[in-house]
């Protein structure tokens, strides 16, 4: 199905706007792919980008400016969503020793072995998501896509 008849249009449009539509709509459908497995484990797309990014310092903590930083999508309130993870036990805040304002955050156990469970099954998700494509063409995809 061309992105024409997803949006129910007959109108030619210029391939720019053709194009941007069309990796809107594919960023749609990734979207509701991943948030497909992340459900069962009551967790967001934008949750699960802050415990990746908590795993990944390595027991370190980070502030809410580093988690901001490194979030793919930088629209999502970090604060907030910090908040519900820590709700949830998957996640530590403790205010600096050193600078009382500020505030640092770390993965719990919890959240490490959540992360445990959701990596296997996002393995498979992101292979049947791409499974059209051979590596060759994901290495392509992945350098015209270095051009933005």
């Amino acid at each position: 199905m061309n992105v024409e008849e997803i949006i129910k249009t007959n109108q030619k449009m210029p391939l720019e706007k053709r194009t941007l539509i069309h990796l809107a709509l594919v960023i749609n459908k990734i979207d509701e792919e991943i948030a497909t497995v992340l459900k069962p484990f009551d967790i967001s797309i934008q949750q699960f980008n802050v415990l990746r990014i908590l795993r990944g310092q390595n027991g370190k903590p980070a502030n809410l400016s580093t988690i901001n930083d490194r979030m793919v999508k930088k629209r999502s309130n970090t604060t907030r969503l910090v908040d519900k993870l820590i709700l949830k036990g998957f996640a530590q805040r403790t205010i600096c020793l050193n600078n009382r304002r500020k505030v640092e955050i770390v993965i719990t156990e919890g959240g490490l072995h959540i992360l445990t469970e959701i990596d296997g099954i996002l393995f498979e998700a992101e292979k049947r998501i791409l499974k059209e494509f051979d590596e060759i063409e994901l290495h392509q995809l992945n350098e015209l896509l270095n051009k933005f």
